[in-house]
């Protein structure tokens, strides 16, 4: 039987949802993207997270695209559904949900907006780790969130809860990172939540990436990440200085706007969003992105049609 940290070690994209011109997800343009995934090698899939715009969708919107990465995946690679809230009853009732549709794990980002304490943040996990019986994953962004999960708070659940098994870390603070590592329990996994950052996180002991850039270019990421857990570093930060420019245009507006952009670029979406996100604000970022996609190997990156 694989191991926790087998699991979830590696590239696990962060899956864009694709929308019509008419505004609904578009389920053919969904399907060829998680087999342009999966093809690609990539080790895990994560859908309905920042990057898939999930607060934006409504809550039959997001069982079913959980529902349909299950599907489509079909135990190819994990599944680790983003089902985080800032209501802890609707992240229960979203995390319940998708252990029904087979995930392999959920993601639950700090509840937003509301500012919770620490000791609010370690009951709001609790109680959603005690609602379901598959691993949970917390994911802290505090430029998100409005709050940051400190360690202390992180060791204490991932010592009450067998079930919290590990966290997307993009507080942004690589000392923060370092720090739980060094703390952290066996089998407890630690994955950088910014591509710019992962080889420095996997350098010090970290497990992996759940990328955005991965969306575009799942081989490149699945061999700069491989090679870092490798302990070729040297390849890995060969690797990462091609990409860098990518990665900082992948930020240069919210995320998920350039990277739905850049797919847009290739065929892979429509470039729609849902209102508060829009398209670019500046025209300028176009050629900035345009300009990041020339370095890049992207002969296989264009949509192409797969039976759906």
């Amino acid at each position: 039987m694989r191991t926790i940290n087998e699991i979830f070690r590696g590239v696990h994209t962060a899956l864009i949802t694709p929308f019509t011109s008419t505004g609904a997800v578009d389920i053919g343009a969904f399907k060829r993207l998680v087999e342009y995934q999966i093809e690609s090698g990539i080790d895990g899939l994560v859908p309905c997270g920042t990057t898939g715009e999930s607060s934006t969708l409504t809550h039959d919107e997001h069982d079913r695209v959980i529902a349909l990465t299950v599907e489509y995946a079909a135990g190819r690679v994990p599944v680790i559904a983003g089902t985080g809230s800032n209501a802890t009853s609707e992240a229960i009732q979203l995390s319940q949900h998708a252990e029904q549709a087979g995930v392999d794990a959920v993601l639950l980002v700090n509840p937003y907006y509301v500012k919770p304490t620490q000791k609010g943040l370690y009951l709001h996990f609790k109680a959603v780790a005690e609602s379901v019986s598959i691993p949970c994953i917390a994911y802290n962004i505090q430029g998100r969130t409005g709050v940051n999960l400190e360690n202390e708070t992180l060791l204490r659940l991932m010592t009450e809860n067998h079930n919290i098994v590990g966290v997307k870390e993009a507080s942004g603070s690589l000392e923060q990172m370092k720090n739980l590592i060094g703390l952290r329990r066996d089998q407890f996994v630690v994955l950088c939540g910014d591509d710019n950052m992962t080889v420095d996180l996997i350098e010090a002991g970290g497990n992996g990436v759940v990328s955005v850039a991965a969306n575009l270019i799942p081989r490149q990421m699945k061999e700069m990440v491989h090679s870092a857990l490798a302990g070729d570093l040297t390849r890995a930060r060969e690797i990462e200085a091609q990409l860098m420019p990518f990665f900082k245009a992948c930020f240069i507006e919210t995320n998920p706007i350039p990277i739905k952009t850049a797919m847009a670029m290739k065929k892979w979406c429509k470039e729609e969003f849902r209102l508060p996100l829009c398209s670019l604000s500046l025209d300028e970022h176009y050629a900035v992105i345009r300009q990041a996609m020339e370095g890049l190997d992207l002969q296989e990156a264009t949509a192409r049609k797969v039976n759906i």
